[in-house]
């Protein structure tokens, strides 16, 4: 048949046809082309066609937002359905934007076991010195350590007393005499053996360096067997007298001493005035 001929054109009664899933169906020719008819109007009621057009419009949507996202055409699109499509592209950015400003919640915050207070540090305390000893004079004129220490008592008191050197040198001539620079108790008086003492002798109750008598009034046992008491006691006794300054060292010890041998004392003047030398020094 000629591709021209009218009849080609003339249009046939429906007629039905198999699709590939078997299912009935009408269609119209045209020609030598076939166009499916238009399906029956439903009835609005009925719920399997809400399903279908709820499906329908929702794919529709779908592809169309999915093109106006990828802003290709957009423009061909009918005025109505671009405005939508733009509305609702704007909604999704600005909750995209939303969630991107949104704060991020605050970090939790896992308290801390309650530490004690460090205690502040305390200042050591430093220790108490220790007194030094007095350092122990070095012995001359052929003494020993104990009477180069007790005639270091006799200098030192002498000195506190403001006496005069000569003072010193007829102290120590008359105990290097008297004790032989020895603090010395007496077998006589059993009480002198309780107190420190560094030997003994035994002429009547005389005691201590200078071996002076309790019963004469020098003063108590205790009191005399302690060197620096004997000293000072010497000391206050020379003081009273009269030119003692101007006598010899013998006259001025014996004048103090009242001793039975007055001329014993001359004996000890050098040595006692090398030591008071080296105790002065």
């Amino acid at each position: 048949m000629h591709p021209d001929d009218p009849s080609d054109q003339n249009l046939t009664d429906a007629r039905p046809t198999t699709c590939s899933g078997n299912a009935a169906s009408t269609e119209r020719t045209i020609g030598r082309h076939r166009l499916p008819e238009p399906p029956r109007r439903a009835r609005l009621g009925s719920t399997p066609v809400r399903v279908a057009l709820a499906t329908g419009v929702t794919c529709c949507l779908g592809l169309v937002a999915f093109a106006g996202t990828r802003g290709e055409h957009r423009e061909s699109l009918p005025e109505p359905l671009a405005e939508a499509v733009s509305d609702r592209a704007a909604i999704a950015d600005e909750r995209a934007s939303r969630s991107l400003e949104r704060d991020a919640a605050p970090p939790r915050v896992i308290p801390s076991p309650t530490a004690k207070p460090t205690p502040a540090p305390t200042a050591k305390r430093k220790a108490p010195k220790k007194p030094t000893k007095p350092r122990r004079p070095r012995p001359v004129a052929g003494l020993d350590q104990l009477q180069m220490d007790n005639a270091k008592i006799i200098v030192d008191v002498g000195r506190d007393m403001k006496m005069p050197r000569r003072a010193l040198v007829v102290a120590l001539s008359t105990a290097m005499q008297e004790s032989n620079l020895y603090n010395l108790a007496s077998d006589v008086l059993p009480e002198s053996l309780e107190y420190p003492h560094q030997g003994s002798g035994f002429d009547h109750d005389s005691v201590g360096l200078f071996q002076q008598r309790p019963s004469s009034g020098w003063g108590t046992v205790a009191e005399l067997m302690r060197p620096s008491y004997a000293a000072r006691a010497f000391y206050e006794a020379l003081n009273e007298i009269p030119g003692w300054q101007d006598m010899s060292v013998t006259a001025a010890a014996q004048a103090v001493q009242v001793s039975a041998f007055p001329d014993a004392y001359a004996q000890h003047e050098d040595r006692a005035t090398t030591v008071v030398a080296a105790l002065l020094a």
